[in-house]
């Protein structure tokens, strides 16, 4: 982790150059007056937290020093007292900075577009898929989101081959964005007479939803088809051409939605996830240029990356980005995921902070 007292000096360093800066009226005239005025309110704002650290920091070793001398229980209670007070308020000043030096993306606050496919396994890999379309469910309900089924093809037995949900609520993608991945059940199906434990899989992918200020798809690029649809969708589902089926051409990305008994809020479902697809696609495109720039393992698995094992038999949940293990595997199916996504979190926090350069920092913000 960035020890941001060593850096102190360089923060302080910056802070004045930028101040006079702030005072050169070639600056204040100049088109990037905006650009060095933001980055002198930050620098300005990390300093004073850092100052104020740096201040508690030293009252807590004084506090220390003090309690190892004194003989007085009276004094040493009130000793005491101070330094419960400092450690806390050191703690409230770590928040602050960590906060400042790795702000929240701006995409963390979006709805979510959540697509399960079923993988490896069968029919027990789409009932496995709609086990995690309960479990991601009552989690959102949890966190008070609203979900809204985008697109389904759901099994005779239950399951699903594919759906995708909408999870709209402030920060449904900071919360769920962790989630994709494969993810991997080894369980006994209910089909299996002879209790031999099957291995399935099922692939998650969570997308911000984008907007349409977000990202700008050409009507001409995309293919619009209409047809009956073949599952439910109310009692017109096989009377009318209900269902809609939008194709990108120059990507071959292809959305097909038939759960409404209505063509056009099939439609405006589509475009939503047509948007998102989109918009993933062309940072995926961005990220393979900079291939210099690593990208981070816990935030922004691969959908090919197997990131989590539910073993029935051991009552397991494996984490492996992380190698975190819980043995609650029914709470956990239940939306009980508060504690695994509380540690990736933490586990994000803390490769960023170990990977930030202060250089780079001053230089960036």
């Amino acid at each position: 982790m960035l020890d941001i007292l060593s850096e102190v000096p360089k923060i302080r360093e910056e802070y004045r150059e930028l101040e006079k800066k702030m005072g050169n009226p070639d600056v204040i005239e100049g088109s990037n007056y905006q650009e060095i005025s933001q980055k002198y309110s930050r620098i300005k704002d990390l300093l004073k937290l850092a100052e104020e650290l740096e201040e508690v920091t030293e009252r807590i070793e004084e506090n220390r020093e003090m309690m190892e001398t004194e003989d007085d229980d009276e004094m040493i209670e009130l000793i005491q007292e101070e330094l419960t007070e400092n450690e806390s308020r050191r703690e409230g000043l770590q928040e602050k900075i960590k906060k400042l030096l790795i702000p929240e993306p701006k995409e963390d606050r979006k709805n979510a577009i959540l697509e399960i496919r079923s993988g490896a396994g069968g029919d027990e890999s789409a009932l496995f898929a709609a086990d995690l379309l309960r479990l991601y469910r009552r989690y959102a309900e949890k966190q008070g989101y609203e979900v809204e089924t985008l697109e389904s093809r759901p099994t005779s037995i239950g399951g699903f081959t594919q759906v995708s949900v909408a999870i709209e609520g402030d920060g449904a993608y900071g919360q769920f964005k962790y989630e994709s991945g494969v993810h991997r059940v080894q369980r006994v199906p209910e089909t299996e007479s002879s209790g031999r434990i099957h291995t399935s899989t099922a692939t998650v992918a969570v997308l911000p939803e984008a907007e349409e200020v977000d990202v700008e798809i050409d009507e001409n690029d995309v293919r619009i088809d209409t047809f009956r649809s073949s599952g439910p969708g109310g009692q017109h589902a096989n009377v009318t051409d209900s269902a809609v089926r939008l194709t990108h051409e120059p990507t071959d990305i292809v959305v097909t939605c038939q759960d409404e008994s209505s063509q056009h809020k099939n439609r405006k479902k589509a475009w939503r996830v047509l948007r998102s697809r989109y918009k993933e696609k062309i940072e995926e495109a961005r990220a393979e240029k900079r291939e210099s720039k690593r990208r981070g393992q816990i935030g922004q698995a691969q959908r090919s990356e197997k990131i989590r094992t539910y073993n029935f038999p051991q009552n397991r949940v494996t984490d492996h980005r992380i190698n975190y293990t819980t043995h609650n595997i029914e709470a956990i199916l239940e939306g009980d995921i508060d504690e695994l996504i509380t540690a990736l979190e933490e586990a994000e926090e803390k490769e960023k902070l170990e990977n930030l350069d202060i250089a780079e920092l001053l230089e960036k913000s």
